[in-house]
């Protein structure tokens, strides 16, 4: 089969690619049409204020912060030095690892946006049902008379792994029954977790697409029912975007300031698209016309860039390219893009990276070893954007263009989404495992 477009062509070829994004536009132009309102991002900002209290008492380990579920902002330069050694390559600036992958409830970037919308969904029914006023302490929520009543109702999702988790563990605290639809590359470990938690979890030999089907289909079929929707959920995204505001934070306490002479470079490993979208959307807000953000898929599931590359969005699958997104990034594992994500990206993301997948073992092994922290191989995607952003010819002219010899004083932040939970056992294997 011939492709007349190059990038569809190495896509089809499962080639490593960089893609720059044509449609970017000039941040001033894209605000004057906004696709969510910051009255939106203010009120899921307020809502997790609110649940707080709650999260602190049925959540220990978010003590600390309050309630408040919050990841580390590290520098990572002992690796930044090992990277440009080991792959001749240099990255100008400051590398930084943002680490969702220790995120409290979930250890993953789903923490944000899962956690969210179920307890968006748990406040609604609450005060439908005159339990719960804006104005009550949250904390609540944790006593029996909620349980007994939210174990009426049913919370159900289709998921590769983390998104299951982050859902499964939050609605069992509040006493929702919980269906987890798992699709084949789902961990065994991400399934024994749930089902310790009194969660149910349905497996199926299918690909993820087929787990969100069968799961929105059960939950469709049953009125006290609430699917929730990694394809379609702006409530997800929401919760994804809040990220942002508490990144400026971090950057606050470290004095770190970012504008146009110090430009801030993101690169978020991404699967349907739901985190990395809301991440990168609540990043432009902020950061604005200083802010580019890269999003790095494996060459074996390139949804996203297959989607947006041929303007089809949701309506073309790596399949229809004879690709069957059997990847070792299992929570990247994904056929068909987020249309509701991809269309939202249109204007905002600067470009995509794609990878193979023996360099997530390799990328762990530098992490581990260059700053002794472990995340999970899927996560190690990100590596992949400051590795290679001066080495391909499209995106260094990218980089040459839009931010020229400012790039000596950029941030780049790469966002490790998962590997907290990761048990000893299984993390010893993936720092065994040599793919080439």
């Amino acid at each position: 089969m011939k492709y007349r477009n190059e990038t569809v062509r190495k896509i089809a070829g499962m080639e490593e690619l960089v893609w720059i994004n044509p449609k970017e536009m000039n941040y001033s132009e894209y605000e004057k049409n906004l696709p969510v309102s910051d009255e939106e991002l203010k009120d899921a900002e307020e809502r997790l204020a609110r649940f707080a209290p709650f999260i602190k008492k049925v959540f220990p380990e978010t003590a600390e912060t309050n309630g408040i579920i919050e990841s580390p902002l590290e520098p990572i330069f002992s690796m930044q030095k090992e990277l440009e050694k080991i792959y001749e390559t240099e990255i100008p600036g400051k590398l930084y690892l943002k680490m969702d992958s220790h995120l409290p409830v979930a250890g993953s970037v789903k923490a944000r946006g899962g956690v969210y919308e179920v307890l968006k969904h748990a406040e609604e029914l609450a005060m439908e049902a005159g339990m719960l006023s804006v104005t009550d302490d949250y904390s609540i929520l944790a006593d029996e008379k909620f349980k007994k009543f939210f174990s009426g109702y049913k919370v159900q999702v289709g998921s590769t792994g983390n998104l299951g988790l982050s859902i499964g563990i939050t609605s069992a605290a509040l006493g929702f029954e919980v269906i987890v639809h798992m699709s084949a590359d789902a961990k065994q470990w991400k399934k024994d977790m749930l089902r310790s938690k009194g969660v149910t979890v349905i497996e199926y030999a299918d690909d993820y697409g087929k787990a969100v089907e069968e799961g929105r289909k059960s939950s469709d079929a049953d009125p006290k029912s609430y699917f929730v929707d990694d394809e379609k959920s702006m409530n997800l995204f929401l919760g994804y975007t809040v990220a942002a505001s508490r990144m400026k934070k971090q950057f606050d306490e470290k004095g770190i300031v970012i504008d146009k002479e110090h430009p801030l470079l993101v690169y978020i490993p991404c699967g349907v698209g739901g985190a990395p979208g809301g991440v990168a959307y609540g990043i432009k807000r902020i950061f604005k016309e200083n802010a580019y953000v890269f999003f790095v898929e494996p060459t074996l599931a390139p949804c996203m860039v297959l989607g947006m590359a041929t303007e089809l969005h949701e309506n073309i699958c790596v399949r229809d390219l004879g690709i069957y997104g059997l990847t070792h990034a299992d929570g990247l594992a994904v056929g068909r893009a987020s249309g509701l994500v991809s269309k939202i990206m249109d204007p905002v993301l600067s470009g995509i990276f794609t990878l193979e997948d023996y360099k997530l073992y390799d990328y762990l092994r530098i992490l581990n070893s260059s700053e002794n922290k472990r995340i999970e191989p899927s996560s190690c995607a990100a590596f992949e954007g400051p590795v290679t952003l001066m080495k391909y010819e499209t995106s260094r002219k990218y980089v040459e263009e839009k931010i020229g010899k400012n790039i000596e004083n950029a941030y780049h932040i790469c966002w490790a989404t998962g590997g907290r939970m990761v048990p000893q056992e299984d993390m010893e294997k993936f720092l065994n495992t040599y793919l080439k």
